[in-house]
């Protein structure tokens, strides 16, 4: 594909911010308001509940277990996640929040939308040093983590890039796969490992410039930036260190690797939390406390492709060739704020 693949991803960019509107998935029961333990309605993103992901194998272990329906709710990206949870801050919808990262940590917790809570045994349960990430505090729960990482076709011909910088090397012009920072985690992940490798500037800007000329599209998110990748329109993706685990296990191919750069990688965590006012704040309570439990939690390895949060669940054998990058950067979130403005005036 050409350019003009940016120019469709730009307006179904558009659309979406204009027409879109979260979408019930896996069940078609409407939001209860009476029972408060009837149902809990889960807000999430659109591959957790993709018939693939997460959200149908947690629903039904769920509901089995406790007898509480469980709505997952598809709110676009994770970004539009978010933003849809604070536009209904006044009149609340939903019951948790799932899918809220390290990266958008404190807009929620600014934004005034979480209540507290935290699940139990979830001190036993999961490192302190994932809970420290989104905000050390108990409004928000992990339940995943990843490095996000370059995902290479090694059949591409195509060198091995080894740094960031390589990435704007003349032979990648037009074989790199992004995602709008503004509307996709992962796209805004890219950006916070690149400005916490680049911390000048001048350096910062200088290699979205010259990388700009080497991106063939900025995917408004992951599924339609990866689904491109896979379907062989680049070599190169921005994804998770775990996302090669997926492909072997699924298509039995080992072709798609997870660089490691010298540098480092911006590690990205999930979490989930209970929105302030919600309707069915005991079952809320309780799918928490379920979803850190080992019985949701050792379905996310092959089902979200991500690490899971409790540190006693094993990995399957695909993630032999999954990625954990030797050295992790961060930045905070104000540098990170002014760094996807810059991104995006560069990227026009």
């Amino acid at each position: 594909m050409k350019k003009s693949l940016f120019i469709e991803a730009i307006f179904a960019l558009v659309l979406l911010s204009l027409f879109s509107a979260c979408k019930k998935g896996n069940s078609d029961s409407k939001v209860q308001t009476g029972e408060e333990s009837a149902e809990v309605v889960i807000y999430t993103y659109d591959s957790f509940v993709a018939d693939w992901g997460a959200g149908p194998e947690i629903k039904k272990a769920f509901e089995e277990k406790t007898g509480i329906r469980a709505t997952f709710v598809d709110c676009g990206d994770g970004v539009q996640l978010l933003s849809r949870a604070i536009i209904e801050k006044k009149n609340v919808q939903a019951d948790v929040i799932l899918g809220i990262d390290n990266n958008t940590a404190k807009k929620a917790l600014d934004a005034e939308i979480l209540d507290s809570y935290k699940p139990e045994d979830s001190d036993v349960l999961i490192g302190p040093n994932l809970r420290m990430l989104l905000g050390d505090g108990e409004f928000l729960t992990p339940y995943d983590y990843s490095h996000f990482s370059m995902i290479f076709d090694t059949r591409s011909g195509l060198p091995e890039p080894t740094s960031l910088l390589d990435l704007t090397k003349p032979e990648y012009r037009g074989k790199i796969i992004l995602m709008d920072p503004r509307t996709s985690t992962p796209g805004l992940g890219f950006v916070a490992w690149t400005r916490a490798v680049f911390v000048d500037d001048a350096e910062f800007e200088n290699f979205w410039k010259a990388l700009k000329e080497n991106v063939l599209v900025m995917a408004p998110g992951w599924s339609a930036g990866y689904g491109l990748f896979t379907s062989g329109e680049a070599p190169l993706v921005i994804s998770y260190s775990t996302s090669p685990a997926a492909n072997l296990e699924y298509d039995k191919i080992d072709c798609y690797k997870a660089l490691d750069f010298a540098e480092g990688h911006f590690m990205q965590v999930e979490g989930a939390g209970i929105l302030k006012d919600a309707p069915h704040k005991k079952a809320a309570e309780i799918f928490m406390d379920f979803l850190i439990s080992e019985e949701a939690q050792e379905k996310l390895p092959i089902t979200q492709w991500m690490y899971p949060a409790n540190k006693n669940v094993s990995l399957p054998d695909c993630y032999k060739i999954a990625g954990k990058p030797k050295k992790t950067v961060s930045v905070d979130v104000d540098t990170l704020d002014r760094a996807v403005e810059t991104v995006v005036s560069l990227m026009k």
